[in-house]
């Protein structure tokens, strides 16, 4: 798995933060799911406080704990368990697709002490790693109120990040920390590249997986997704679906209608200390793969929009439509060349490269 700056020197294992029948789930680097972690079979209920609370100051950690913990819910797959939050007045609720493939029928409970309410799969996108669950809205509880959604576009590392969620089945729990870069890139479960993904510090592990990342106005910045590790467990590098994501993806689910999207069918890396997209595979079936374009060819520019990483390469096969011809300007072996390319649309599934 790549991200824009290369992870170097360390072997990292990517972990969806979900927990999987209480035995941790890990997404190695090349997607494949590794069952192999210690099962926990008894997770620590909360200690009691015994000494009085003090008021939060406004704006504090606490004060922002306690104004949006309740719309943060323990998601319940049945083989699996994550986390999620309300989004609106419809008993809407968001998380990872990678949460609810670990079942078929959901649970949603809201807080710390609320009652386990059924939910339906409204609709889930692999691609970007969310998922919307429905509950009866009439039974959601009065106190809890939709988070509200900020915009990703707007950050800057350094940014407080908060993240609340079910690590290890332990609802309710609070991390901190800050948004240590942007722009990063992840894979998704079906193998396609996430773009635009927010890196944090605040802690996140199994059990975390489509919770909210929040700023310090407790708006949702993220939806949290994966970690990457050597030791399967949180190590201070963890990776949100940017919010900017979730509002162009989450109301489409809801609709019920198809997300179609672009695509070229071209894998690319970076060049170390050179701008472009090398095109390492081009898939046989892809609508790169009658053209002039090979392997080794550095794209440095689709359409109009300058191309220095591969991550800029993605956005732009994303943000064109199935159907649309775009031109690639690219450098092989240092002559210049032009090729057009009719983009098709997106299977569901990565499909082997040639």
């Amino acid at each position: 798995m790549t991200t824009k700056s290369r992870l170097s020197n360390f072997v990292f294992i990517l972990l969806g933060a979900a927990s999987v029948g209480l035995v941790v789930a890990v997404l190695a680097l090349t997607g494949v799911l590794d069952r192999t972690e210690r099962v926990v079979t008894a997770a620590p209920r909360p200690a009691t406080a015994t000494v009085a609370q003090t008021p939060a100051a406004a704006g504090s950690v606490a004060d922002i704990y306690s104004k949006t913990q309740s719309a943060v819910a323990y998601v319940d797959a049945g083989q699996g368990s994550g986390s999620g939050f309300l989004i609106d007045g419809q008993g809407h609720v968001v998380t990872n697709d990678h949460v609810v493939e670990a079942g078929s029928s959901y649970k949603v409970r809201f807080g710390e002490d609320g009652s386990a309410l059924d939910a339906k799969l409204i609709g889930k996108d692999p691609s970007t790693d969310l998922a919307v669950l429905q509950v009866d809205p009439s039974k959601v509880p009065a106190e809890t109120k939709p988070l509200t959604l900020a915009s990703s576009g707007e950050l800057r590392p350094g940014d407080e990040a908060i993240a609340i969620g079910s690590p290890f089945g332990l609802s309710g729990t609070v991390t901190t920390g800050i948004i240590s870069a942007l722009d990063r890139e992840i894979e998704s479960p079906n193998g396609f590249p996430i773009s635009g993904v927010l890196q944090t510090d605040a802690a996140i592990n199994p059990g975390n997986s489509g919770g909210p990342l929040l700023d310090a106005d407790g708006r949702v910045i993220g939806v949290n997704s994966q970690i990457a590790s050597s030791s399967r467990q949180s190590s201070g590098v963890g990776f949100a679906i940017a919010v900017d994501t979730v509002k162009q993806v989450v109301p489409q689910l809801i609709k019920g209608g198809d997300i179609e999207r672009a695509y070229l069918g071209v894998s690319s890396i970076a060049q170390p200390g050179e701008s472009g997209a090398v095109v390492a595979a081009i898939s046989p079936q892809g609508p790169a793969a009658g053209t002039d374009l090979q392997p080794g060819d550095k794209i440095t520019q689709i359409g109009d929009t300058a191309v220095k990483t591969p991550s800029d390469l993605s956005t732009a096969v994303l943000e064109s439509k199935p159907g649309e011809r775009v031109t690639l300007k690219v450098d092989r072996n240092g002559q210049q060349r032009t090729i057009d390319v009719t983009l098709g649309q997106r299977p569901d599934q990565i499909q082997q490269q040639g």
